[in-house]
Order: structure tokens, then C-alpha cells, then sequence
């Protein structure tokens, strides 16, 4: 009897054994297939399985835009302060269409900027958060001396108190 007890045992043992690796084959299978569907985007992919194709288009065309340069401003701050001066500089995004009108007009926009920045208060240009302010008031007052649609955006590259 204790035979016939040991065979039963180990026939059960290796009975056990099959649906384990069966179900872990079948795992493999299903989560290599589930991969392969969602990367090749046939399951949750926008495109429709046709992502490489997209993956290679041409990225769209620049804007017809040129950048047109002020010349660093020097700017004496006063005797309020324990800063003394304030070193400005940017370049103003226009159409190339534009490009050499608005440099034409330099020496207009260059005093607009200047005569602007010597009448802000110097605690508020000593504000860290001010100069969304400052550049949208420039811009501004840049817009009226070019003519409007000119000047698409003033873009400061430089503004230094010491």
C-alpha cells in the first residue's frame, strides 16, 4: 500500500506540473502579442498601424519671421538706489517683409525704450516678476512708433542691474 500511495503522489506531482507551464507559455505568448499590437499601434494607436509613416514626415515649415536687433541700452538708474545703471538689450520678431523698415525706425524705438525705462521706478525694476509687465508696455509703445503689425513681439535678451 505505501507504493501504490507513492506512485499516486508522484503522478499528481507531475499532473501539477503541466497546467504551470502551460499557463506560463501561454503568458508569454499573449503579453509578447498584446506588445507587439499596442507598439505597431494596431491596438490604441491614433494613426491606424501607420506610425512609422509619421514618424518620418517633414516638421511644418519656420514662420516667415526676422529678428531685428537693438543695440545694448545703458540706462543711469539715479541715487535712490544701490544700483546704479541697468544694461538692456533685445531683438524685436517681424516679418522679413519688414525687416528693413523697422530698422529704419531704430533710433525712433531706441528712444521709446529708453525714455520708458528712465521713468519706471526702480524698486519696480528691482522685482523679479516685472519684467512681463515692462517687456508687454515696451512692446507697446514699440507697436505705436512702427506702425501696427510691424513688430510681432519684443524679445529681451539682456536686462542687468548693477
Amino acid at each position: 500500500m505505501a507504493d501504490a500511495g507513492a506512485d499516486q503522489i508522484e503522478t499528481t506531482k507531475k499532473r501539477s506540473l503541466l497546467p504551470l507551464i502551460l499557463g506560463v507559455v501561454l503568458a508569454l505568448v499573449l503579453g509578447g502579442g498584446g506588445f507587439y499590437a499596442t507598439w505597431s499601434g494596431l491596438i490604441l494607436g491614433a494613426s491606424g498601424g501607420h506610425e512609422a509613416e509619421t514618424a518620418h514626415e517633414a516638421p511644418a515649415a519656420l514662420p516667415d519671421i526676422a529678428f531685428v536687433p537693438i543695440d545694448p541700452i545703458v540706462i543711469s538708474l539715479g541715487r535712490g538706489s544701490d544700483l546704479s545703471h541697468l544694461r538692456f538689450a533685445a531683438q524685436l520678431e517681424v516679418a522679413k517683409a519688414n525687416a528693413a523698415e523697422v530698422t529704419m525706425l531704430m533710433p525712433r524705438i531706441v528712444d521709446v525704450i529708453n525714455g520708458y525705462l528712465r521713468a519706471v521706478a526702480v524698486s519696480r525694476l528691482e522685482d523679479p516678476t516685472a519684467l512681463v509687465e515692462l517687456r508687454a508696455q515696451m512692446l507697446r509703445r514699440i507697436q505705436i512708433v512702427t506702425g501696427e503689425g510691424r513688430v510681432r513681439d519684443l524679445l529681451v535678451t539682456e536686462f542687468v542691474l548693477n
